[in-house]
C-alpha cells in the first residue's frame, strides 16, 4: 500500500485507474466480508432461538436437525436475495449507460 502514495514523475491515467480498481476490490472484499459475518451471526442467533428450546451440554438430534434447516434456510434466502440485488443493479447500470 506503500506504493499508492509513493508520488511517480510517471504518474500516468492508467496507473491511477489501476491503483483506484485495487482500492475499490479491497473496500468491497471488505464488505462481503462485514456481511458474511452479520449473515452467519444473525443466522445464528436466530435460529439458536427458535430450535433450541432448553440449552445444555448438548444438542438433541431434532435440535441439530432443526438447526442444519434453519441455516439452510437462512442462506437460501440471502442467495436469493444478493443474485435479485446484483441483478438489479446491473439492469439499472445498464440503463444509467444508455
Amino acid at each position: 500500500m506503500s506504493d499508492f502514495f509513493r508520488s511517480s514523475s510517471s504518474n500516468t491515467k492508467p496507473d491511477l485507474a489501476t491503483q483506484r480498481d485495487t482500492v475499490l476490490n479491497a473496500i468491497r472484499a471488505e464488505i462481503n466480508l462485514a456481511t458474511a459475518q452479520e449473515l452467519i451471526s444473525k443466522t445464528s442467533e436466530k435460529c439458536f432461538a427458535k430450535c433450541v428450546t432448553k440449552p445444555g451440554t448438548s444438542l438433541s438430534s431434532s435440535e441439530e436437525t432443526c438447526l442444519s434447516r434453519c441455516m439452510d434456510r437462512y442462506l437460501e434466502a440471502f442467495n436469493i436475495v444478493s443474485r435479485t440485488l446484483t441483478s438489479r443493479a446491473n439492469q439499472h447500470g445498464r440503463e444509467s449507460a444508455l
